[in-house]
């Protein structure tokens, strides 16, 4: 089961330490509130949004991940343009491009984790972002909308930390849509 080795108070702590840190070094704010379904999370360049109503282990990898592309739509105008796609129906050059997306911002999470001190996680977090991966190649492929954790696999591929580039938080949409699946 995803995550089942690492108690719930750890993703609680990690949560928080990496809230901060996102705040703090980067002035990026962090907000749960309740995210429009079928969404759980959100961001616009210049903030974050994190459902109120997901489990804490959720909640870190939406945290994380929304981090990654918040660095991507802040140093890229291509990277805020494959974040606007929308499948299902894309061209096979369009979904190689959204992997790459997907896995460069993976990469930049685990940066944070290093740069954070977080050094128990990173084969959580691998796992995880692969799952999310296979889930949105699904989902874009044949617009289906199967259960998240059903695209689980224990011992993915360890990713490789991709350096944070500095950057200005800037916002770049103009109202919350809701951008994670």
């Amino acid at each position: 089961m995803p995550g089942s080795a690492i108690p719930d108070a750890r993703f609680r702590e990690v949560f928080a330490t990496l809230e901060r840190w996102i705040e703090d070094r980067w002035g990026v704010p962090v907000r749960i509130r309740d995210v429009p379904d079928p969404f759980t999370g959100d961001l616009d360049g210049a903030e974050i949004h994190i459902d109120h109503d997901l489990t804490a282990e959720d909640a870190l990898f939406i945290l994380v991940h929304l981090f990654g592309h918040t660095v991507q739509w802040n140093v890229s105008a291509e990277a805020r343009a494959l974040g606007a796609l929308r499948g299902p129906g894309l061209t096979d050059d369009q979904l190689a491009a959204l992997i790459a997306y997907e896995r460069e911002a993976c990469r930049y999470s685990v940066q944070l984790f290093h740069d954070a001190g977080v050094t128990d996680m990173e084969q959580w977090l691998s796992d995880f972002s692969a799952c999310d991966l296979a889930y949105l190649v699904h989902f874009y492929r044949t617009g289906e909308k199967a259960p998240f954790r059903s695209f689980w696999r224990d011992g993915s591929p360890k990713m490789e930390p991709l350096p944070i580039p500095e950057f200005q938080p800037t916002q770049w949409v103009a109202r919350w849509d809701g951008v994670v699946i």
